[in-house]
């Protein structure tokens, strides 16, 4: 491959020597699934950093059974085509008629990724002017990122500040035709929990506010039958843009929109992410559609991954004093970064993978590593964790 020009070269070492000045350098680690394990540098490791919920994704015998009952039509590794050429399937439409029946909603669309599903429909939704977006501190990148192409004037409310919230609310709802609040239901690093009864009373209270709920780490984990926050609230109807992603607790790839039948309609003609990219395997959109029809049925894998979470939860706040998480997802706060990495390291010590989360994944000082538990863990292991903290 040619050589890049010195200028480019010169640019591209001093921004990756800041990485390595600063221990925040990341690098790929190639590591192999084996249940709730992972294979590393020839060690065999608890897997504390993934996103496999429920343990679907070290279910053997749900796979065995979807594979028995799939015909070779739906075994298609590419779609070969965006949706609106050919790629839209019969198990595409089959996965969102799903969706729609668990949801009770009028309609929902289907996109190739979490992230792409945020970036595309928060840039189409808030394109313009005349649309503010209020957005939580700690959104995700994927929020972030559509919020900015958008170009709509935004504000940042301090995280979980419902004060900050509604001053923000009461100083700008008359000078936007359009308000739109942003926020997850569960926060990805942090593991604690949007207020959705104190944001639905906000969007109630002023006419031309709109509600945007982000259920990555909660579909399939919350609610009676696993279909997030929302439905633990009861409020699946009231939010106007309920998002969520398939590759974490459903153990699949790609994200889902729950909407009404004009958001579809607009959504399937402006939103380019969906355009223009490759829509799913048709094969992935089989797989997601039967583990949601089984989601339901998951209830103990549910009780079982609340109650070790609250016991990691409780032992980190016993050994370190502050611990935010309500949820599965929890966070061990360290401070610096080369600090992460070392609790991360001792961790790999006693057996456990576990990442280091440095910025600008989470705000500056308050790196952490960052425990993401699975149903398939047995209570052992996890007190074998707290006792490794």
């Amino acid at each position: 491959m040619n050589r890049l020009p010195e200028s480019w070269q010169a640019w591209l070492a001093g921004r990756m020597a800041e990485k390595e000045a600063a221990h925040n350098q990341r690098r790929l680690q190639p590591l192999a699934r084996q249940g709730v394990y992972v294979r590393h540098q020839g060690r065999r490791l608890v897997n504390l950093a993934g996103n496999d919920y429920l343990g679907i994704g070290a279910d053997t015998e749900w796979l065995a059974e979807f594979w028995a009952q799939t015909p070779p039509e739906e075994r298609l590794p590419s779609a070969s085509a965006s949706q609106l050429l050919a790629g839209h399937a019969p198990a595409h439409r089959r996965l969102e008629h799903t969706l729609t029946e668990l949801f009770q909603a009028p309609a929902a669309v289907g996109f190739s990724s979490g992230y792409q599903m945020n970036q595309g429909l928060l840039a189409a939704l808030a394109g313009g002017p005349h649309t503010l977006v209020l957005a939580d501190k700690l959104v995700h990148a994927s929020m972030v990122d559509g919020i900015l192409l958008s170009k709509a004037p935004f504000r940042r409310y301090r995280h979980n500040d419902m004060a900050h919230l509604a001053d923000l609310l009461a100083r700008h709802h008359r000078d936007y035709e359009r308000i739109v609040i942003v926020t997850e239901s569960i926060f990805s690093m942090d593991g604690d929990e949007a207020d959705l009864a104190q944001l639905l009373r906000f969007k109630r209270q002023y006419a031309n506010v709109a509600l945007y709920v982000d259920e990555a780490h909660a579909v399939g984990v919350r609610g009676a039958t696993g279909l997030g926050c929302a439905e633990a609230a009861g409020c699946i109807g009231e939010i106007d843009f309920l998002v969520g992603t398939f590759g974490k607790a459903v153990g699949s790839v790609g994200g889902y929109l729950i909407c009404t039948d004009l958001v579809r309609r607009y959504v399937v003609n402006h939103v380019r992410p969906l355009i223009f990219s490759t829509a799913l395997p048709p094969l992935n959109a089989a797989w997601t559609d039967f583990v949601l029809r089984r989601l339901p049925a998951l209830h103990e894998r549910r009780c079982h991954l609340a109650a070790i979470s609250r016991r990691l939860a409780d032992a980190v706040r016993e050994k370190y004093g502050v611990c935010p998480s309500t949820s599965h997802i929890v966070p061990l706060i360290t401070g610096t970064n080369q600090s992460a990495l070392d609790k991360a390291a001792e961790l790999m010590r006693h057996g456990f993978y576990a990442a280091a989360v440095r910025p600008p994944t989470v705000p500056n000082h308050q790196a952490r590593v960052r425990f993401s538990l699975s149903a398939a863990l047995d209570e052992e292991t996890v007190a074998r964790l707290a006792e490794a903290l």
